[in-house]
């Protein structure tokens, strides 16, 4: 990782913004994300209780896409329809690997979460990692394809090969390195909100 690039975007972007994430200019891109409240909205929906109920289960994942700035208007159908003629073993599927992303083996309900939706042509990483993302805003990543791609050109990190198809490896490997970043900027942009921290970064980028 370039650190030079990482202290000197910190730099550009605290003179644009002294207060950081709180400060007032960045509060209508806050507000027009909303996820503080779409994460409790998250957190009450995949509650452990209502696992049981793999059909719930399933509607919420399609409602909250539905309402999520971070799915492109492209997949919002796509994954409302998916629900809708899931069969019951692939619902059951789709629950099991949700349950164990939140609560049980990462790796193991990342990995089932890919195959059933693979089975639409659905497995693609925001799709895999918005679920997460809302529920552990502070600890989980939500991975964006070209945001990633160019976090990984513009900061020069090495060893690190984006692919289409998402891993539980590559997912390991650059939620290891964005913490890292994390770690070495100041308490006004290692927000407690991961997809507010890759937010820095993209518009680092882009300046």
């Amino acid at each position: 990782m370039n650190l030079e690039k990482l202290k000197n975007a910190e730099a550009y972007f605290l003179e644009l913004y002294p207060e950081g994430f709180q400060d007032i200019g960045l509060q209508p891109i806050i507000k027009r994300h909303n996820t503080a409240k779409i994460g409790e909205q998250v957190r009450e929906m995949f509650a452990k209780e209502n696992f049981s109920q793999p059909e719930l289960i399933c509607e919420n994942f399609a409602k909250i896409a539905s309402k999520s700035t971070l799915i492109s208007l492209f997949e919002k159908p796509k994954v409302r329809d998916m629900v809708k003629s899931m069969r019951m073993e692939r619902r059951d599927m789709l629950c099991i690997g949700l349950y164990e992303m939140l609560y049980g083996d990462p790796k193991e309900g990342f990995e089932t979460l890919v195959e059933v939706l693979s089975f639409y042509s659905l497995a693609k990483w925001p799709l895999v990692t918005f679920i997460p993302y809302y529920f552990y805003r502070d600890k989980a990543f939500f991975i964006k394809p070209t945001t990633t791609k160019n976090i990984i050109a513009f900061f020069e990190i090495e060893g690190l090969v984006y692919k289409p198809k998402p891993s539980y490896k590559f997912y390991t490997a650059y939620t290891s390195v964005l913490e890292n970043m994390k770690a070495n900027v100041g308490a006004k942009i290692s927000h407690d909100d991961n997809a507010a921290f890759t937010g820095f970064l993209m518009m680092a980028m882009e300046e």
